[in-house]
C-alpha cells in the first residue's frame, strides 16, 4: 500500500497590485519636500478635478487629514493619498518626478487618458 500526501495548507492569494505606481523619484521629492515643511503628517494627496483644455487636470496638494474614502499608498516613508472619485480616473496610472531639460516636475502617466493636452497637466478619460 501506498500513502498519498495531502496539503491541507490554506491556498495562497497574491495582494492584489497596488492602485498605481508611486515611483521612487515621486516619493523621494515628496519625502525632501515634507522635511522642508517640518511636518512629518503630511502627505501628498493626488486628485482629478474638471477643467483644463482637455476636460480634467490633475493636481497635487500636500494634506494631514485622510478622508473616509480616501485610498492610501506608503513608499520610501511617504503616503500618498487619493480620493474615490479621483481613483477612478487614475487607476493604473504611474506619478513620476522628472528634472530634466524641461524643467522638474511631477508627471501622471495615466493609461486611462485618451486625449492629453501639451503642458501633460489635463486629459480626457
Amino acid at each position: 500500500m501506498s500513502a498519498v500526501a495531502q496539503d491541507h495548507a490554506s491556498p495562497q492569494y497574491d495582494e492584489p497590485p497596488p492602485p498605481l505606481v508611486f515611483t521612487d523619484s515621486a516619493a523621494s521629492k515628496v519625502k525632501e519636500l515634507v522635511d522642508e515643511e517640518g511636518n512629518p503628517d503630511l502627505k501628498l494627496r493626488v486628485f482629478v478635478q474638471g477643467g483644463g483644455c482637455s476636460g480634467f487636470q490633475y493636481g497635487f496638494t500636500f494634506d494631514e487629514i485622510v478622508n473616509d474614502d480616501d485610498t492610501q499608498m506608503s513608499k520610501n516613508g511617504v503616503t500618498l493619498l487619493i480620493d474615490a472619485m479621483s481613483l477612478q480616473y487614475l487607476a493604473g496610472a504611474e506619478i513620476d518626478y522628472k528634472d530634466d531639460l524641461q524643467g522638474a516636475q511631477f508627471v501622471i502617466k495615466n493609461p486611462n487618458a485618451t486625449t492629453t493636452c501639451g503642458c501633460g497637466s489635463s486629459f480626457t478619460p
